[in-house]
């Protein structure tokens, strides 16, 4: 009963705008947890018009740690939707270069459409180290390009989309880790090169939910068979 008399004695505050207001005699200090302050719209209103800014000693009170923690969660979120955005954009343009001959990495009378193949640069002039002799044997094979160039448009699709995050992760980790053990050693480090970061990346993205923010995540989430099959979220 003593807290109730303190959270009907808080929205009374609140209503008549009596910041000084003392709580019923023999009630018990109520401390409303910002998440349960949350769900309660009037607690809520009473808790942020009487609690001040500080404390005891200058420390933050519980409402302004909680106001401050969403405004950190808002810049992790808007960072990682950022991340995700960039990354996607690495996969899709790299398609759309090997595709059309674009004059960055592959020129036009390379290009895809042209003829040329989108892996036999990589896996035979480029290829290194103990995986040589693999990686010669399927540069340029039809079927190899086709596989490397549709991983590439559908990673670099849903990323930038924000749907499909735990797919593309996994297939964008596998890509990446396989072009990585095509250069090893890597020129500038003994094991780790930019391919590897790509990997983790891609698996912290789809495991923080980077889709859902700048990104069709939740509705992607939504759909019925999305929601039979967790592996396409």
């Amino acid at each position: 009963m003593s807290t109730v008399r303190n959270v009907s004695a808080m929205v009374d505050i609140a209503k008549n705008h009596h910041t000084t207001q003392s709580v019923p005699s023999g009630a018990v200090p109520l401390v409303v947890h910002p998440d349960t302050a949350r769900r309660s719209g009037a607690v809520d209103t009473a808790v942020r018009r009487v609690t001040p800014v500080t404390g005891v000693n200058g420390r933050l009170t519980a409402t302004a740690e909680f106001a401050l923690g969403r405004r950190s969660d808002a810049a992790v979120r808007y960072l990682l939707a950022g991340v995700r955005l960039a990354l996607g954009w690495i996969f899709l343009w790299a398609f759309l270069d090997k595709l059309f001959g674009l004059g960055h990495d592959t020129t036009s009378a390379k290009s895809w459409i042209n003829g040329g193949s989108p892996t036999n640069g990589f896996l035979g002039s480029a290829s290194t180290g103990p995986l040589r002799a693999f990686s010669h044997s399927i540069a340029g094979a039809g079927v190899v390009d086709v596989l490397f160039m549709a991983a590439l448009l559908g990673i670099g699709v849903a990323l930038m989309l924000g749907v499909g995050m735990r797919l593309a992760a996994g297939a964008g980790a596998v890509l990446t880790v396989l072009m990585w053990s095509v250069v090893l050693p890597p020129a500038n480090n003994p094991f780790m090169d930019d391919h590897l970061i790509y990997a983790a990346v891609l698996i912290v993205l789809a495991l923080l939910g980077a889709g859902n923010t700048l990104g069709w995540g939740r509705r992607w989430a939504r759909l019925p068979l999305v929601q039979r099959a967790s592996w396409l979220k």
